[in-house]
């Protein structure tokens, strides 16, 4: 890990910004850099402006996706290196608010039951049953599971903890889970390894990667189902009851 790296990181931490965030952050300074193939901070504000444009014309991001890059550039310039920012030279495109895609419950229970794995079918339940993001899934500890009184800690996004029901179904399912395990969890509940100390949880990619699998097998790959797509019918199903 560089030095500057290093530096944006312990940054990041220090303001408690989420595990995606962070990660999308640095994923960003660091395309920044490959782009023009030098240090970030032997880059100025004429760099950043020409960079914008590629994000747009050579790389085809949505206007989202760019307002996103330009977050992190602006993060590392003022938080890590101490400089100046002009938001006049470089304007954040306006927002694109597209609208979610809604599922129907015979295609929700279709994903799930078409899962490529009893892990995958897991992560899936998990994310249908409490309506959480992915990220916030990967986050879950052993110790968030309460079945005394059936909730589930969720560790929200920008600190915004809450509890939300857990199932009967979903508590079978994790007792399952948990049953079948060769190797018990002490801290994660979906630990990155087999190992029974795993320092770090599953990825947000397995999660989406899950959902994927999941969506081609059940014939769902046209609607462009990802993780959110559940927590987008959780939500719905909540206000229609």
């Amino acid at each position: 890990m560089t030095h500057l790296r290093q530096m944006m990181l312990e940054e990041l931490e220090r303001r408690n910004y989420a595990p995606r965030t962070i990660e999308s952050y640095l994923h960003a300074v660091r395309h920044f850099s490959r782009h023009f193939n030098r240090s970030p901070d032997h880059l100025g504000l004429e760099h950043i402006r020409e960079y914008q444009a590629a994000l747009f014309k050579k790389y085809k991001f949505a206007p989202n996706t760019v307002n996103q890059r330009l977050a992190a550039l602006r993060f590392f310039y003022v938080k890590t290196l101490k400089k100046t920012w002009s938001t006049a030279e470089t304007p954040y495109p306006k927002k694109v608010f597209n609208l979610p895609i809604i599922l129907s419950q015979e295609e929700v229970a279709r994903l799930i039951d078409s899962a490529l794995t009893p892990f995958h079918r897991l992560l899936l339940m998990v994310l249908y049953a409490t309506g959480m993001r992915r990220a916030e899934l990967t986050q879950l500890k052993v110790s968030d599971v309460d079945s005394k009184r059936m909730v589930i800690h969720i560790r929200g996004k920008g600190r915004k903890d809450r509890d939300v029901m857990l199932s009967s179904v979903l508590l079978a399912a994790l007792r399952e889970y948990w049953h079948g395990l060769k190797h018990k969890p002490s801290d994660w509940l979906f630990p990155g390894t087999s190992a029974h100390a795993a320092d770090f949880p599953i990825s947000v990619k397995t999660v989406y990667h899950a959902c994927q699998h999941a969506a081609r097998r059940a014939g769902l790959q046209q609607k462009k189902v990802h993780p959110h797509s559940l927590r987008h019918y959780s939500e719905c199903r909540t206000i229609t009851g």
